[in-house]
């Protein structure tokens, strides 16, 4: 004990003599920020185990909850949009237990995305059940508004199973359902259901391979 407190006094003195007593107090204060933040979200969201990267954004917890140790990297957003532009929403972000998020992820709700337990997130990953504006059906929106001031919507729930995989840079946009046990690959658009156990991947994604329990070997299908 007394080792390790020597060694955390002799960094500390190496630090402020390399740049100084202010630079020092502004470090030490980031790690307090951080350390009684976590401590915060985890009595809030009731998630033992939380790990939030530097740079997070989480917006509307009283409608996330979240399962025990998830993991997150550097600049995840999280965010459940309860009103917009005016309009009122009822969103619901659902976590299950064991989940990890890569860096720069965004996951956004306005209506609901259940993310089921075990799944693993690559970088730079957009989940959402809506879009900005509609374009399809009888009333779309005019080219003419300003994207950030369209009404959300033309989406709907994005259920992601138990096990699933989804790679770096992969974008999945609701209403849709992705099996348990399906691996995303990098890169793809996802806008369809993905059946359970099945590779897709490209834009839109279609599948790749799929798992066969009998040989045990994942299969062109």
């Amino acid at each position: 004990m007394l080792s390790a407190d020597k060694t955390a006094l002799t960094l500390a003195m190496r630090f402020i003599r390399v740049n100084g007593l202010y630079l020092f107090a502004v470090e030490v204060g980031r790690r307090a920020a951080i350390v009684l933040r976590k401590w915060a979200l985890a009595r809030k969201l009731v998630c033992p185990g939380l790990v939030l990267g530097a740079s997070s954004h989480l917006r509307g917890l009283a409608y996330i909850s979240i399962g025990k140790n998830f993991h997150a990297g550097e600049g995840l957003w999280l965010e459940a949009l309860d009103r917009y532009l005016g309009q009122n929403h009822t969103p619901r972000i659902v976590i299950g237990e064991n989940v990890s998020i890569s860096r720069w992820s965004h996951i956004s709700s306005i209506d609901s995305v259940h993310i089921g337990a075990n799944v693993l997130i690559g970088s730079n990953v957009m989940i959402t059940d809506h879009n900005h504006g509609s374009y399809v059906g009888n009333s779309q929106t005019s080219p003419m508004v300003p994207p950030a001031l369209r009404h959300l919507g033309g989406g709907g729930p994005v259920i992601i199973g138990d096990n699933v995989w989804i790679g770096d840079n992969v974008t999945i946009i609701g209403p849709l359902n992705i099996g348990g046990g399906a691996v995303v690959a990098a890169n793809a658009v996802v806008n369809r259901d993905v059946a359970p156990a099945t590779i897709v991947g490209g834009i839109p994604c279609h599948p790749i391979k799929r798992y066969n329990p009998s040989s045990m070997l994942w299969e062109k299908p």
